[in-house]
């Protein structure tokens, strides 16, 4: 049986083919619900998930605690941890001493630019995907960027993802030879909850992930983050249970 889809819903495995036969493809992965679902529609599409994970300065280790368990879950046979160096992510929420925003209203999570922005982050994670698809023998790249229930972040929107795509044709050695490299964001125009039952239908064990910016030193989720707001509705609205632990709940 396919190692990568072992685990996986018939579904998936009926349109998976060995390993030795599949395409690779580059998939950005943080330990997060969204880049986890990605993993698993990269699969599904027919390709190798390589995996790879960015040590940038986090406040924390628990996503790549995270990242790490999914990938043996999953049974990933390429990953690789990429250490940036973190001063260059001064300036956010997310790697500083700036507060964590908490149980912020919908609204004010869609308005404008949070704190917890990280200066071009996915510009620089995407330009190391493009590198070692290129070393890797491979033309895709998946992300899971979503312009629906995000947090404002300028390189979460579909004219980032085109211009990327654009730009990383024109940079290598692949396009400039006419083997194109394809950039995939399947998750651009879904909710979080359609997100989740795309996952939930591939299979995808949502308890081994972790999306919290703020968890306590235990690694439980704070339940106030913008991004635990968000899976929560996700989950609400999907009509599914959220298997992880918060410290607390939102009711909205």
């Amino acid at each position: 049986e396919c190692a990568i889809c072992e685990g996986y819903s018939f579904s998936l495995k009926r349109s998976c083919m060995m390993p030795q036969e599949l395409k690779k493809a580059v998939v950005l992965h943080s330990g997060g619900l969204d880049s986890t679902t990605v993993l698993a529609i990269a699969a599904r599409e027919g390709f190798e998930p390589c995996a790879m994970t960015f040590i940038y300065g986090q406040r924390h280790i628990r996503e790549l605690e995270a990242a790490r368990s999914i990938a043996i879950h999953m049974k990933i046979r390429h990953r690789i941890e990429v250490d940036v160096t973190p001063g260059i992510f001064t300036g956010s929420a997310l790697t500083g001493d700036r507060e964590i925003p908490l149980n912020r209203s919908e609204k004010e999570i869609g308005d404008g630019i949070p704190a917890t922005y990280v200066p071009a982050r996915n510009l620089i994670f995407l330009s190391y995907a493009v590198a070692w698809a290129e070393s890797l023998g491979s033309h895709d790249i998946f992300i899971g960027v979503n312009a629906i229930d995000y947090s404002g972040y300028p390189d979460c929107r579909p004219e980032f993802i085109k211009a990327f795509e654009k730009a990383a044709n024109l940079a290598t050695k692949e396009g400039a030879e006419g083997r194109r490299i394809s950039l995939h964001a399947p998750l651009i125009s879904m909710s979080k909850a359609e997100i989740i039952r795309a996952g939930v239908s591939l299979g995808v064990d949502y308890s081994l992930t972790h999306s919290c910016y703020d968890p306590s030193p235990e690694g439980i989720a704070c339940g106030a983050c913008d991004s635990c707001l968000l899976r929560i509705k996700g989950f609400r609205e999907a009509g599914l249970a959220d298997p992880i632990t918060y410290l607390k709940r939102s009711e909205q």
